[in-house]
């Protein structure tokens, strides 16, 4: 019996309840942008997570595409074998949420002794990763990344190095030199 609630009280101190889980992502993951966030557009969308800081893709973007801060995260233009289209980019946060019951027990047993909460700011714990949805589009609007459009494999090859490139460039020049190299 003495083991039963020791047992008890382990896992009340070690409890919390999950109300929202963000998912992990190996690598990239191609859905629909409402499925993963309400707030993305209906289009297909390519999504990684960016262990980088805020704005960091924003910069990156900026920088390669010599965009001087305009127009940076919508209608990018781009090219692949003589085909233009159109880069759109989201940065989104998705948190984790979790309940913890022992600061809610302890604070119950206080304010029913007539006190004051004292944990009440640790009742829920948030913390949250970010990630980046690109979207393409062509001259017609078509979303590129609908798994029937014709150059749809194209496209997502160029996507993923432009994610690894993202990813391992700490110098975002390096990433307009090589983007000026290719126009010439």
């Amino acid at each position: 019996m003495r083991q039963l609630l020791i047992l008890c009280i382990l896992i009340s101190f070690s409890s919390c309840i999950p109300l929202k889980v963000a998912p992990t992502i190996e690598g990239e993951e191609i859905m629909l942008g409402k499925k993963f966030k309400k707030n993305l557009p209906r289009n297909y969308t390519f999504i990684f997570e960016d262990p980088k800081d805020a704005n960091e893709f924003y910069d990156f973007i900026n920088i390669k595409y010599d965009l001087k801060d305009e127009n940076v995260q919508w209608n990018v233009p781009f090219s692949i074998s003589d085909h233009n289209y159109f880069l759109s980019f989201h940065e989104i946060e998705r948190s984790n949420k979790t309940v913890n019951l022992v600061p809610i027990a302890i604070d119950a047993k206080r304010e029913s002794n007539g006190n004051d909460a004292l944990l009440k700011e640790v009742h829920v714990s948030r913390s949250g990763k970010w990630y980046v949805g690109l979207t393409v589009s062509d001259s017609n609007i078509n979303d590129c990344l609908e798994p029937n459009y014709k150059g749809r494999s194209q496209i997502l090859k160029y996507l993923h190095d432009l994610k690894q490139e993202y990813l391992t460039t700490n110098n975002y020049l390096e990433a307009r030199l090589k983007e000026q190299q290719k126009k010439q």
